[in-house]
């Protein structure tokens, strides 16, 4: 497992105040390997994009140096808190804890027309009971920064149980089905992240109320927070800041812009957003597109002699790729661009 999964942990002791050591020890894996399975989506959702999940998007608390609240930091912990609780309920499920197994707790109810309640449904709620302990313990501040996170890390738990699929066993005799034993089971992750990506297009920006905010951590600008994200419904995403430019390179913010970046222009079975990437990514952000070949060589027509050798021939293939690079004589950071609106 990658070593920048971790960064996304660095409170082990707020974890071991929550936690007997056992049971830490118990879920600590379970949550490591959901949280890298979580940056790993996000990096799969944004490979086309201005923003593409960098290293500096790693870090989820509010307590250290990262205090984003962008559209892109609501994903993180959405997609991150989806991944820890999804792991947490596959692993319950198929018995690595001695404490938790499937759900069964509507067993043998009526669910609908021809079927009734069984099997093994996978355990959602210990996922997010769990998960929920883990990964918000993370927000030590109570600013209207951590109420977004702890807001987004809700919705992301959220999208594990909207997305997931009602699995049906047919009984009767020689299989006429005239009753279904049905179970609730966990989508495949990526579908988690698709329904994810979605929220993120129409993920809302919260508006403060500035005069009542500056007093502080008084009543009234908590009240002010309180009543500002009691509006939106707990699915949906939320931001406060106006994303920066990701076309550009900002060290500060740990940006690395798209000079340089792959793009697609052609290929099979691309979709129309992977097709435009070469224009997202360059073209608008006042990049040229380069064209740059390469000659691999592969094994090729291997075959079998008797005995015991398997001779290839050596195939050359040429292979072409694109990328986004500075126009001649031109600068990244003065050139101006189009379209600089909702863009990633």
């Amino acid at each position: 497992m990658k070593s920048n999964t971790f960064i996304i942990f660095t409170s082990i002791g707020i974890y071991c105040a929550i936690f007997h050591t056992s049971a830490y020890l118990t879920y600590s894996t379970s949550v490591a390997v959901g949280a890298h399975s979580g940056i790993e989506e996000c990096k799969h959702q944004f490979t086309w994009e201005r923003w593409n999940c960098p290293e500096s998007a790693l870090q989820l608390s509010t307590h250290n140096r990262l205090r984003s609240a962008t559209r892109e930091t609501s994903f993180v912990h959405a997609i991150s808190s989806a991944g820890v609780m999804y792991t947490l309920t596959r692993n319950c499920s198929m018995g690595d804890f001695d404490n938790c197994g499937c759900d069964d707790s509507r067993n043998g109810r009526v669910g609908g027309r021809g079927w009734v309640w069984g099997g093994c449904s996978d355990n959602v709620e210990f996922g997010e009971r769990i998960s929920k302990l883990f990964v918000d313990a993370l927000e030590t501040g109570q600013d209207a920064r951590a109420l977004m996170n702890l807001h987004n890390n809700e919705a992301g738990r959220l999208a594990v149980k909207a997305t997931m699929k009602r699995t049906c066993k047919c009984h009767g005799v020689s299989g006429s089905c005239s009753i279904q034993t049905c179970w609730l089971q966990l989508a495949e992750f990526r579908e988690i992240g698709n329904y994810l990506k979605l929220k993120y297009d129409q993920a809302q920006k919260l508006e403060m109320d500035k005069r009542r905010m500056r007093a502080g951590n008084s009543a009234d600008s908590r009240g002010a927070t309180a009543e500002t994200f009691s509006t939106v419904l707990a699915t949906e995403l939320v931001f406060l800041e106006d994303s920066p430019d990701y076309c550009v390179r900002n060290a500060s913010l740990g940006l690395h812009g798209t000079e340089g970046r792959e793009c697609l222009q052609s290929g099979k079975n691309l979709s129309q957003w992977e097709r435009r990437s070469c224009r997202r990514l360059c073209t608008e952000c006042g990049l040229k597109v380069e064209e740059k070949r390469t000659e691999i060589v592969t094994s090729c027509n291997c075959k079998f002699h008797w005995c015991c050798m398997v001779k290839c021939q050596q195939c050359k293939q040429v292979v072409t790729k694109h990328y986004c690079s500075r126009r001649d004589g031109s600068s990244p950071n003065t050139t101006r661009r189009r379209n600089r609106g909702h863009k990633r």
